[in-house]
C-alpha cells in the first residue's frame, strides 16, 4: 500500500481504536469525535433478513433486555473482528457520526489494532474498514499507539515499557528508538473479569445477573489488592431458587478473589516481557518503570499491585482510556513516524 505525501492535510482523516468494548474515532482538527460501546443491536427474523436497530450506546443499552427477535451483539471479541458484516455496519455508522453523516466522505483511516493479530485478522479489520467507505486504511499496533498518547519518548534510544489493558486483550510491549523490541499480547481483559465475577454470584449465590451489572461491580468495588477497608455495593438480579427479582450485596475482597486469576495472568504477561528485554534496556526500565494504559489500567490499586510484583516504578497514564486513539492521532500528522510504525 502506497503512502501518500500529503496524508495529514485532509481534514476529514480519522484515527479508530477500535476496542472489543468500546470504539473511540479522532478527527483531524476536531479531536475525539465518538466514544461509544462496540455494540449493534439487530432485529432478527423477518422476511427481509436482518436489520439494524441501533449502533453504540443505543445498543448497549439494549443487552440483556430485548424480546426474542432483537439481538445486541458485540462484533468484535478479544480485540479481533468476529461478525464482519456487523463490524462493517459499525464502522460506516461511527464514521459517518464522525463526519456529521456526510455519506459521500471517503476518509483516510488509521486503526490500532492488537499486537498479536493475525494476517487473516489485520486483513478483516483494513477490508471492513474500507466497505465502510474509508479511501485508504494503514494499521499500528495498540502499544505504540498508547506509548505515543501517554507522551513516551519512542524515538529514542530508551526503554518504553507500556501495558495496555483493554476488555478483550492486554499488551505489554517494550519500544525503544521508533520500533517494538518486544511484543506480547494475551487475551485477557476487563471482559474475563466480568465473567468471572458473574459466574461467582451464579454459582455460590444461585442469583443472575446482566455483563453490565457484572462490570459495574468491578468497577465500584473491583480491586487488585487486599485493603483494610472493604467496600460493598447492592446489585439487582433474579433468584435463581425462587425465580423472582431480589437485591444482593457484594463486597470487595470477594470481587477481588474472582478477578485473581485474570490479574495474574497479566502480571505473568508483563514478567515475560522483562524478562525478554535486552540487559541494556532493563536499565532504563529500573529508571522509566511501567507505563498503564487502557480502560482496565483504571481498576483500583492495579498499579500498586504491579509494583509489589516487579518491585518497579509503575505509573498510570493521564487518560489511560483515550490514550490509543490519541497515539493513533499522532501519526496521521507524521508521515515519516506512520512509514515506521505501519503495519504491513
Amino acid at each position: 500500500m502506497l503512502l501518500d505525501p500529503v496524508l495529514g492535510f485532509f481534514s476529514n482523516d480519522l484515527a479508530i481504536d477500535l476496542g472489543t468494548a468500546n470504539t473511540l474515532v479522532y478527527a483531524t482538527g476536531k479531536g475525539i469525535v465518538v466514544d461509544e460501546p462496540s455494540v449493534v443491536a439487530v432485529r432478527k427474523g423477518n422476511r427481509r433478513g436482518s436489520r439494524i436497530l441501533a449502533v453504540g450506546k443505543e445498543a448497549k443499552w439494549m443487552l440483556g433486555r430485548t424480546p426474542g427477535d432483537i439481538v445486541a451483539i458485540r462484533p468484535l471479541a478479544d480485540g479481533v473482528i468476529a461478525d464482519f458484516e456487523i463490524t462493517e455496519t459499525m464502522l460506516k455508522y461511527f464514521i459517518r457520526k464522525a463526519h456529521n453523516r456526510q455519506s459521500l466522505v471517503r476518509p483516510r483511516v488509521i486503526i490500532a489494532v492488537p499486537s498479536g493479530v493475525t494476517q487473516v485478522e489485520k486483513r478483516a479489520v483494513q477490508k471492513a474498514a474500507e466497505s465502510a467507505g474509508a479511501r485508504e486504511v494503514f494499521l499500528i499496533e495498540e502499544p505504540m499507539a498508547a506509548a505515543m498518547g501517554a507522551e513516551l519518548p519512542i524515538t529514542e534510544p530508551t526503554c518504553n515499557t507500556i501495558v495496555d489493558i483493554g476488555a478483550g486483550t492486554t499488551e505489554v510491549a517494550v519500544i525503544s528508538l521508533g520500533g517494538t523490541v518486544y511484543a506480547r499480547s494475551v487475551r485477557v481483559g476487563g471482559d474475563r473479569m466480568d465473567e468471572a465475577i458473574l459466574q461467582h454470584i451464579k454459582r455460590d449465590y444461585n442469583f443472575l445477573i446482566g455483563l453490565q451489572t457484572a462490570e459495574l461491580v468491578k468497577i465500584t468495588v473491583g480491586n487488585a489488592c487486599q485493603t483494610e477497608e472493604v467496600e460493598s455495593i447492592e446489585v439487582k438480579g433474579r433468584d435463581l431458587v425462587r425465580g423472582i427479582p431480589k437485591m444482593l450485596t457484594i463486597d470487595s475482597e470477594e470481587v477481588r478473589k474472582q478477578i485473581s486469576e485474570q490479574l495474574d495472568a497479566i502480571i505473568q504477561t508483563v514478567r515475560i516481557a522483562l524478562e525478554q528485554t535486552p540487559p541494556e534496556l532493563s536499565a532504563d526500565v529500573v529508571d522509566n518503570g511501567i507505563f498503564l494504559a487502557g480502560g482496565g489500567a483504571l481498576l483500583k490499586n492495579l498499579d500498586v499491585l504491579l509494583r509489589a510484583e516487579t518491585h518497579l516504578p509503575v505509573t498510570i497514564t493521564d487518560d489511560p482510556i483515550t490514550a490509543v486513539v490519541l497515539g493513533a492521532a499522532k501519526v496521521l500528522d507524521n508521515l515519516s513516524l506512520l512509514k515506521e510504525i505501519i503495519l504491513e
